[in-house]
């Protein structure tokens, strides 16, 4: 599909306006695929509906049922603890839409329970780059979604960043790196940048050491196609400072901590979903 002369039929209601929902909403103008005024948001708090309108020039309303009525695209990107909810709002206004689903750990077997038979669901697990369009986004298709539907989905998604698309019952794995992964990231930039202010750097320079470091090292692993293990064979010379420093890490159990981390995230994401 090429991206841009890509354009979306249609109207699309955004059903909540929070960072992804707003992330979502600004690739779309930005890209050119739809213009303000095919655009409805759905937004309970009257402060964010201002700021979205004013921002984005799209329509805003407080319920999701009124953005639904007569879309085309319905895009339900709620935290999943109010999702059976909003899905039960909107199930006798949907009519043929397309409905596609963000919410974490959220199957599409659930959500196609509460609307009409032949509703096509699609389930995408976007990530937080999406806010500067870096974002990974894992996609699925419904029992009712054809081709077409996951085709139109990963174009949308695709002004955002990256999207793969996966059978469903690897949706909470993928959750658990790439949707939770920003967080795990944030965390070893953090603790890289306080090493570093602990043997005497300034924070700010700390900090941009590691955010650079890790930009370009995943821009050297995308580009050149060398394993991970490769690049750490690259950078750790014999009986020099960074195979001590891995050795450091191993023994403090990197490895172990991230696949435990994985682990939890992926019964999280269970969780939610029953």
């Amino acid at each position: 599909m090429s991206l841009p002369h890509l354009r979306i039929e249609g109207t699309l209601a955004v059903i909540g306006g929070g960072k992804m929902g707003e992330a979502i909403t600004g690739g779309l103008l930005g890209s050119g695929m739809l213009e303000p005024g095919s655009i409805v948001v759905a937004e309970p708090v009257r402060e964010r509906r201002e700021t979205l309108s004013a921002v984005h020039g799209v329509r805003c309303v407080a319920h999701a049922a009124e953005a639904t009525q007569g879309a085309d695209i319905v895009l339900l990107a709620v935290k999943p603890q109010v999702i059976d909810e909003v899905v039960a709002e909107i199930a006798d206004v949907v009519n043929s839409a397309l409905v596609i689903s963000i919410a974490a750990g959220i199957s599409c077997a659930r959500i196609e329970s509460h609307l009409p038979p032949s509703t096509p669901v699609v389930r995408v697990m976007p990530n937080t780059p999406a806010l500067v369009r870096e974002g990974m986004s894992v996609l699925s298709a419904g029992s009712q979604a054809g081709a077409e539907h996951v085709d139109l989905v990963r174009g949308l998604f695709s002004v955002l960043g990256k999207v793969v698309v996966l059978d469903e019952r690897h949706q909470d794995a993928a959750t658990a790196i790439s949707g939770s992964g920003p967080a795990y990231v944030a965390l070893v930039i953090d603790a890289l940048a306080r090493a570093g202010v602990r043997h005497g750097l300034p924070r700010h320079v700390a900090e941009e050491l590691a955010v650079t470091t890790f930009a370009g090292t995943t821009a050297l692993i995308e580009q050149t196609g060398q394993h991970p293990e490769e690049v750490i064979d690259g950078v750790a010379s014999p009986g020099g400072t960074t195979i001590a420093a891995i050795e450091a890490l191993e023994a403090f159990g990197v490895r172990a901590a991230f696949s435990a981390a994985v682990a939890v995230a992926v019964e999280r994401a269970k969780e939610l979903g029953s």
